[in-house]
């Protein structure tokens, strides 16, 4: 197996590690991340006089849906990509357009977090509900990291493949 295609596997693992990690937490310390949501969402630590307040939500019963989605999708998508992991490892040694389909969970995963990570934090977060103007209740450079490196991840994931170094060398011959 290649050094390259060794590398896209962990790369792969960890991101499934650290969204299971990121769902746990949330699910073990519920009341902390909870308390992250609610605030955000009730806009109750933006600017005094915001003329954006009319966004706010003050329901807890919608606070609490909004944040068992977040930790269900980070859940969804650490097996995701748990399974891309499984499925490049599966195909390590096959030929380059085997591996290169054994990516598509790794994409899919990759979606879904983008839209949970940039569309959900930064743009629903940070732009509808104004979490920018908060000192303590702001996560867009936290949400910007993690996008970031999980787009980082799937576009070296998604390099084109080429053939084993082992048919390489056979064909060369």
């Amino acid at each position: 197996m290649s050094a390259t295609r060794w590398a896209k596997i962990v790369m792969t693992a960890s991101i499934a590690l650290f969204l299971a990690l990121v769902a746990f937490d949330n699910i073990t310390d519920y009341g902390s991340n909870f308390a992250f949501v609610r605030h955000v969402l009730s806009m109750d630590a933006t600017f005094p006089h915001n003329a954006l307040m009319y966004r706010a939500i003050t329901a807890p019963a919608l606070w609490a849906l909004a944040y068992r989605i977040i930790i269900a999708t980070e859940g969804v998508t650490a097996v995701i990509f748990a399974i891309g992991a499984v499925s490049l490892w599966r195909h390590r040694d096959s030929p380059a357009s085997r591996f290169q389909r054994a990516k598509e969970p790794i994409v899919l995963g990759a979606m879904v977090s983008f839209l949970l990570w940039f569309t959900g934090f930064t743009i629903i977060g940070g732009e509808w509900f104004s979490m920018w103007q908060s000192q303590k209740w702001n996560g867009q450079q936290e949400a910007f990291r993690i996008t970031l490196t999980l787009l980082a991840v799937l576009i070296f994931v998604m390099q084109p493949e080429r053939e084993p170094e082992e048919n390489d060398t056979r064909a060369r011959r």
